[in-house]
């Protein structure tokens, strides 16, 4: 009945208009404000402030600056193992596995579509069909930066306007093609697997997704846009295994998108497994 209430309610409330009310709260910077709403979350969630940078709560200049905390140099280790593949966040995997006729496993019962989460171009999405995808949720208690899995030089992003729905798991199993509806930034890297997309996906109450070479890039505007990078127009954006590309103001999800025979899962790995920035999660054939 709780799950039935909670889905009904996204449907019904304004979404979008949630969501950047809440984003103005999270930029604050007066003291009364920021202190109480920190302090609050970092006690709910058991935030482990050891492992940031600054260490105090309330000494950051807003709630959207303490959610993106930066870590202390070697608190996650990146796996330098030859041919590895790293997770790019803290969080855990809802799901991962084959991309199967095109469509992508969300949970039970629910699929969606490889070419519409993309953006809707079969040329982007063709080099994916048959290959391999994970979907990696972060929680509210995890670091909320993104960081490259491996090695790779930006061809393009996409932004993508849609629904801000919930990712958490009672969402995905109630919502119907939840990851390819909801808002979301689409990043085409170049790297030695061949192509690789970086999908980070938009949700309720999230203030904003940023990339390290542009800012924040959503919300935007309610239309598609495409941003090109080709090397004879600038300088190639080349991002190393470990290097941040971005983060989440406020939680979300990152989808990693790789093509056929790029690499090998790690077999430990199954839905639900937990996960740290910087593992071991594939290997590069």
């Amino acid at each position: 009945m709780k799950s039935s209430l909670f889905i009904l309610f996204q449907h019904l409330v304004p979404q979008h208009w949630l969501s950047r009310i809440v984003g103005k709260l999270a930029d604050c910077e007066a003291p009364w404000v920021k202190n109480r709403f920190i302090s609050w979350f970092a006690k709910k969630y058991q935030i482990n402030m050891s492992e940031a940078l600054e260490e105090i709560p309330t000494a950051y200049a807003s709630f959207n600056a303490f959610f993106t905390r930066e870590l202390k140099p070697g608190v996650r280790p990146i796996d330098e193992t030859e041919r590895a593949v790293v997770s790019p966040a803290d969080g855990a995997f809802s799901q991962l596995g084959d991309i199967e006729y095109g469509r992508i496993f969300q949970a039970k019962g629910q699929s969606y579509g490889l070419t519409t989460l993309l953006g809707g171009d079969e040329k982007t999405a063709a080099p994916f069909k048959n290959g391999y995808f994970a979907t990696i949720y972060l929680s509210p208690r995890d670091y909320h930066r993104v960081h490259m899995p491996i090695t790779g030089t930006l061809r393009e992003t996409i932004y993508v306007p849609g629904d801000l729905f919930s990712v958490n798991q009672t969402t995905a199993e109630n919502v119907d093609q939840l990851f390819a509806r909801n808002e979301r930034l689409v990043a085409i890297f170049d790297t030695e697997a061949g192509p690789m997309a970086m999908v980070l996906v938009g949700a309720m109450i999230v203030a904003g997704i940023e990339t390290v070479w542009a800012g924040q890039v959503a919300p935007v505007l309610k239309q598609a846009t495409r941003q090109t990078y080709l090397p004879q127009e600038q300088a190639p954006i080349v991002l190393e295994k470990g290097q941040e590309m971005g983060r989440f103001k406020l939680g979300s999800t990152v989808i990693l998108v790789f093509g056929p025979e790029a690499i090998e899962w790690v077999d430990t790995i199954k839905a639900t497994s937990p996960v740290k920035l910087g593992e071991k999660i594939a290997t590069l054939t």
